[in-house]
């Protein structure tokens, strides 16, 4: 059996996801291995409006994930100024962001796959000295995953994996195959079905990061591309970017202009795929859905809608079973691209990062 656990509370909340469960696993074939903990990484959330103030602090303050120039100084006062606006938006969605249970129930149900596919191991309770860090982020960001791994602690006695990305792994690419179908049986009739464009919607990043040479960019068209030939390239599609803050560049086209460029140009339907998130939050809840709602309605579109997002799909949990399992089975303690640092990399701290993985030496 194999089971989720929770890092520790960390200085960033999207860094660490709560505790999933005490059960750890270990060898049945060799009852001396120490147990492996798995450890799900995901961007975190506010649980309540309350919580929104400390969680956008962190989220200024993080330099891999929002660059900004004399960050110690700004960040409380950007913090300051958007408090009040994104507290009436998690207000609207329900009181809070749903990440922590969608991540949770992932945990758990990916503990119940892994008891099927990979029985050869047993629950330990304690005496945790191996973990696999498992990322819920596919495609790979130094402003995601690789600002999460920077929150680990080399100078414990644990040893670590990742599972740092999985882009075009072939059970993400038919969920999100299967959702795409599902929404346009569901919401559009069989005479323009193949006829409405599917808007990729993914979160934006700083320039800055992009051309450092940053891969979430390229792995993120990978996914992309893979779900159109799995869909055998029946609809036109796009890929856009959301979420942008602040004045300085992010990559584009944005989501929002995209929609209301598609409303000038005539277009009266618009299927929208969140294809970068694996679980509802503010970000497809909120601005997909409300804002963007809204957008696509005053451009004169009447058939804006979203697909589903991966959230506990079977499919979905089974591609993350898979994911472990293989990395289980290959015996590395990374994919090869982890150790290649983005060529104008300036952050000393991906470098100890990735020599700290390079260093790890793991049996399994």
């Amino acid at each position: 059996m194999i089971s989720a656990l929770g890092l520790r509370q960390a200085r960033l909340e999207h860094s660490v996801v709560g505790r999933i469960s005490q059960r750890l696993m270990a060898s049945a074939t060799n009852a001396k291995k120490p147990p492996t903990a798995l450890v799900l990484i995901n961007m975190g959330g506010p649980r309540t409006v309350q919580d929104v103030e400390n969680f956008l602090l962190r989220l200024f303050s993080d330099k891999d994930l929002i660059p900004i120039p004399f960050q110690k100084y700004l960040a409380p006062w950007i913090t300051k100024r958007r408090v009040p606006k994104i507290q009436e938006q998690y207000a609207q969605i329900g009181g809070g962001s749903p990440i922590f249970h969608w991540t949770q129930r992932q945990g758990i149900l990916l503990e119940q796959v892994m008891d099927r596919i990979r029985p050869e191991s047993e629950m330990k309770n304690d005496g945790v000295t191996r973990a696999i860090a498992l990322s819920l982020y596919p495609q790979y960001s130094c402003s995601t995953t690789g600002s999460s791994l920077n929150e680990l602690d080399p100078s414990n006695s644990i040893k670590w994996s990742v599972v740092d990305r999985y882009p075009t792994q072939p059970m993400l690419v038919e969920t999100f195959a299967k959702h795409i179908e599902e929404a346009l049986e569901r919401e559009y009739p069989a005479s323009i079905r193949d006829t409405v464009p599917l808007l990729f919607s993914a979160h934006s990043l700083p320039m800055s990061v992009v051309n450092r040479g940053d891969a979430y960019p390229q792995e993120v068209a990978a996914t992309v591309q893979a779900v159109m030939e799995r869909l055998n390239n029946k609809n036109p599609y796009k890929l856009v970017w959301q979420s942008q803050v602040g004045p300085s560049a992010w990559l584009g086209p944005k989501t929002e202009d995209a929609i209301k460029g598609y409303g000038k140009l005539g277009y009266k339907n618009l299927l929208v795929v969140p294809i970068a998130f694996v679980s509802d939050h503010v970000e497809t809840l909120f601005e997909l859905d409300l804002e963007y709602g809204h957008v696509a309605k005053e451009a004169g579109i009447t058939g804006y809608k979203r697909v589903e997002s991966l959230n506990d799909d079977p499919v979905f949990i089974q591609c993350l079973g898979e994911v472990v399992k293989g990395h289980l089975d290959s015996g590395c303690v990374s994919s090869k691209q982890l150790p290649l640092r983005c060529p104008s990399c300036i952050n000393p701290k991906c470098a100890t990062t990735k020599q700290f993985f390079k260093d790890q030496n793991l049996e399994w």
